[in-house]
Protein backbone atom coordinates (compact mmCIF):
# COMPACT_ATOMS: atom_id res chain seq x y z
CA UNK A 1 0.00 0.00 0.00
CA UNK A 2 1.53 3.36 -1.15
CA UNK A 3 0.11 5.33 2.02
CA UNK A 4 1.00 2.88 4.90
CA UNK A 5 3.95 4.64 7.04
CA UNK A 6 5.60 2.82 9.50
CA UNK A 7 4.81 3.87 13.20
CA UNK A 8 8.09 5.80 13.57
CA UNK A 9 7.53 7.62 10.64
CA UNK A 10 3.76 8.36 11.84
CA UNK A 11 5.13 9.89 15.10
CA UNK A 12 7.89 11.74 13.20
CA UNK A 13 5.44 13.50 10.90
CA UNK A 14 2.85 14.45 14.31
CA UNK A 15 6.11 15.98 16.00
CA UNK A 16 6.99 18.14 12.57
CA UNK A 17 3.36 19.36 12.61
CA UNK A 18 2.94 20.12 15.98
CA UNK A 19 6.56 22.28 15.25
CA UNK A 20 4.93 24.07 12.53
CA UNK A 21 1.66 24.51 14.92
CA UNK A 22 3.66 26.36 17.53
CA UNK A 23 5.89 28.34 15.23
CA UNK A 24 2.59 29.48 13.32
CA UNK A 25 0.55 29.86 16.89
CA UNK A 26 3.22 31.84 18.80
CA UNK A 27 3.66 34.68 16.63
CA UNK A 28 -0.15 35.19 15.84
CA UNK A 29 -0.89 35.25 19.68
CA UNK A 30 1.78 37.55 20.47
CA UNK A 31 0.34 40.06 18.00
CA UNK A 32 -3.05 39.70 18.86
CA UNK A 33 -1.67 40.05 22.26
CA UNK A 34 -0.06 43.77 21.39
CA UNK A 35 -2.85 44.81 18.71
CA UNK A 36 -5.25 44.45 22.09
CA UNK A 37 -2.56 46.19 23.97
CA UNK A 38 -1.86 49.16 21.67
CA UNK A 39 -4.72 49.69 18.96
CA UNK A 40 -8.12 48.67 21.45
CA UNK A 41 -9.10 51.06 23.05
CA UNK A 42 -10.58 49.83 26.90
CA UNK A 43 -14.02 51.26 27.10
CA UNK A 44 -15.20 52.28 30.26
CA UNK A 45 -19.10 53.51 31.98
CA UNK A 46 -19.59 57.04 30.69
CA UNK A 47 -19.86 59.62 33.96
CA UNK A 48 -22.98 60.93 34.73
CA UNK A 49 -26.37 59.85 35.26
CA UNK A 50 -27.35 56.73 33.27
CA UNK A 51 -30.04 57.26 29.79
CA UNK A 52 -33.67 56.01 30.87
CA UNK A 53 -33.06 52.91 28.85
CA UNK A 54 -29.94 51.61 30.71
CA UNK A 55 -30.90 52.40 33.87
CA UNK A 56 -34.51 50.08 34.20
CA UNK A 57 -34.96 48.18 37.45
CA UNK A 58 -37.59 45.86 37.31
CA UNK A 59 -37.49 44.69 41.08
CA UNK A 60 -35.48 46.23 44.14
CA UNK A 61 -32.10 44.97 45.04
CA UNK A 62 -31.84 42.51 48.22
CA UNK A 63 -29.42 44.49 50.34
CA UNK A 64 -30.41 47.82 52.50
CA UNK A 65 -30.46 50.31 49.33
CA UNK A 66 -32.95 49.06 47.19
CA UNK A 67 -32.86 51.00 44.97
CA UNK A 68 -28.45 51.41 44.46
CA UNK A 69 -26.46 48.98 42.28
CA UNK A 70 -23.77 46.98 44.43
CA UNK A 71 -20.81 49.20 43.28
CA UNK A 72 -22.64 52.05 43.40
CA UNK A 73 -20.64 54.03 45.91
CA UNK A 74 -21.93 57.07 45.44
CA UNK A 75 -25.75 55.97 45.46
CA UNK A 76 -25.03 54.16 48.56
CA UNK A 77 -23.14 56.99 50.11
CA UNK A 78 -26.39 59.17 49.63
CA UNK A 79 -29.13 56.80 50.62
CA UNK A 80 -27.35 56.45 54.10
CA UNK A 81 -27.07 59.77 54.28
CA UNK A 82 -30.96 59.40 53.52
CA UNK A 83 -30.92 56.93 55.92
CA UNK A 84 -29.14 58.76 59.18
CA UNK A 85 -31.53 61.94 58.41
CA UNK A 86 -34.65 60.22 59.17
Amino acid sequence: DATHKSEAEEVEEMWKWIKISAVVAAPVCVLSILKDMFFVEHVHRPHGPLPEYMNIQTKEFPWECETCALFDLECWKKCREERAGN
